[in-house]
């Protein structure tokens, strides 16, 4: 007999629960309905275009693996998304998700993206810069008002003093979407240019396999041919003497050809430890400039304008409390609104003060826990199981010890903003896929043994 299209969904659903918080289930993926499954593809229907953006952002790329796992390779998924509430109107929209994309004919790995050896010319190399971040909806106000005239500058003027640019401020403030807005302006205004927008992470990971696969003159060869770099959170650079020392020669060679660097930091130039001292005086060459956290005002304007965008309905005094009570960041407060369309979606309530304010004081506890430490999590972990710290960090086999530093792992990606590479170097001297096998392993072990699952979530409270 044929299994129905609810069935094979609620199989997929099995699949997604295991792989997200129970918040994120409930809100994100439980309102989601499936409609039909034929030639290969599933419809489903989403509450609203907003809702769909949110999932395709977010979710698509997991979606995609239940889809696969249950019903096999290339299917497809479709939404139906409610337009008009009033009139019942739907309108359907394809996932754009990466994972539908068709596979490249030259092999890469997952991870890898531009290889070293792709893209000689202009038209063909992907920029990799994010559509959504465009000048456009970079809201200005005094906290970014120079950042933003800088890269405006880089953009419009190929001839621009400001080489680097390099670009400085605390976690959210809109550091990533002013560079993509910097790249997306220069394809604009220079369509020949050779742009790139890569992590700082992403370009040590292509390093690392182009060492391993004894590469690396290919790899510099590539990156000599970009016109425009930009490379964001150079603070992942720190303690990767080899990978510094790589990029070192290729920023030379870019600054001496006339080409545009720009990049990222979560600290100025002068407060990066552990990166070398040549490397942060280039990082000084250009310009440097910092953005601060916003004020109330551009707090505010960014509120409204991403409430427009979405084409959302918010009081103006859900807009004003809202403002008044997150200081911390550009991404905060669009999280905020994210959250309060979601509640009011799954809760069925209207969006103002009440609903704001209950989700601002959970929001505050959470933001509490920024003090929380890779280094305080090791002590708790240790204190649990009372082992010494030392002996688990140093590289022995024995098999408390290596469930111990998995645990560290999997509470540090959990609770702290910090890099999978910064949390497998601090507890074990141990890269980002260590820290990546090991969540998977305290995941897999919490959902089959219950009294291991009951030591975590004791350590977590603990934490909390």
């Amino acid at each position: 007999m044929q299994i129905s299209h609810k069935e094979l969904w609620n199989e997929c659903l099995n699949f997604i629960r295991d792989n997200v918080s129970d918040e994120h289930f409930n809100t994100w993926i439980r309102p989601i309905t499936p409609l039909e499954f034929k030639e290969n593809s599933l419809l489903v229907a989403v509450p609203s275009m907003f809702f769909y953006e949110y999932i395709e952002e977010q979710f698509a790329t997991l979606i995609k693996k239940a889809l696969n796992k249950v019903m096999g390779t290339n299917v497809k998924l479709k939404y139906s998304v409610m337009a008009d509430a009033t009139n019942n109107q739907t309108v359907q929209w394809d996932s754009n998700n990466m994972a539908s994309l068709p596979v490249k004919k030259h092999k890469e790995s997952v991870n890898e993206s531009p290889t070293p050896f792709a893209a000689q010319a202009p038209q063909d190399l992907d920029p990799h810069l994010n559509p959504k971040l465009t000048f456009d909806n970079f809201i200005e106000g005094m906290s970014n008002k120079l950042c933003r005239a800088a890269g405006l500058s880089v953009a419009k003027d190929e001839s621009t003093a400001f080489n680097p640019l390099f670009i400085y401020g605390g976690s959210g403030v809109g550091k990533t979407h002013l560079v993509n807005a910097i790249g997306a302006k220069i394809k604009e205004v220079f369509p020949h240019k050779r742009v790139l927008y890569i992590s700082a992470h992403l370009f040590r990971v292509q390093y690392t396999d182009a060492t391993r696969k004894n590469v690396v003159n290919d790899f510099i060869n590539f990156y000599q041919t970009i016109d425009v770099l930009i490379i964001d959170d150079v603070q992942e650079f720190a303690n990767w003497k080899s990978t510094q020392n790589t990029f070192f020669h290729i920023f030379n060679y870019l600054q001496q050809s006339g080409k545009q660097i720009i990049m990222t930091c979560d600290k100025a130039p002068s407060e990066l430890h552990d990166m070398e001292e040549r490397l942060i005086t280039r990082f000084k060459w250009g310009l440097t400039a910092e953005i601060e956290k916003p004020n109330l005002e551009l707090r505010k304007n960014i509120l409204k304008s991403k409430v427009q965008r979405d084409g959302l309905n918010f009081p103006e005094e859900v807009i004003d409390y809202i403002a008044e009570n997150v200081e911390e960041s550009v991404r905060e407060l669009e999280g905020i609104v994210v959250s309060l369309m979601a509640r009011s979606i799954l809760l069925s309530k209207n969006i103002d003060i009440d609903l704001a304010s209950h989700l601002i004081k959970n929001n505050n506890k959470m933001m509490e826990r920024k003090n929380l430490n890779i280094d305080m999590i090791m002590d708790s972990v240790c204190k649990h199981f009372n082992i010494d710290r030392n002996a688990v960090s140093k590289k022995g086999r024995k098999r408390e010890f290596v469930q111990a530093r998995q645990i560290m792992m999997y509470l540090s990606k959990k609770y702290l903003n910090v890099s999978l590479a910064q949390i497998g170097m601090q507890i074990a001297g141990k890269d980002h896929s260590t820290v990546i096998y090991s969540c998977k392993k305290v995941v897999d072990l919490m959902g089959v043994d219950k009294a291991f699952k009951a030591e975590v979530e004791e350590i977590e409270k603990s934490l909390l």
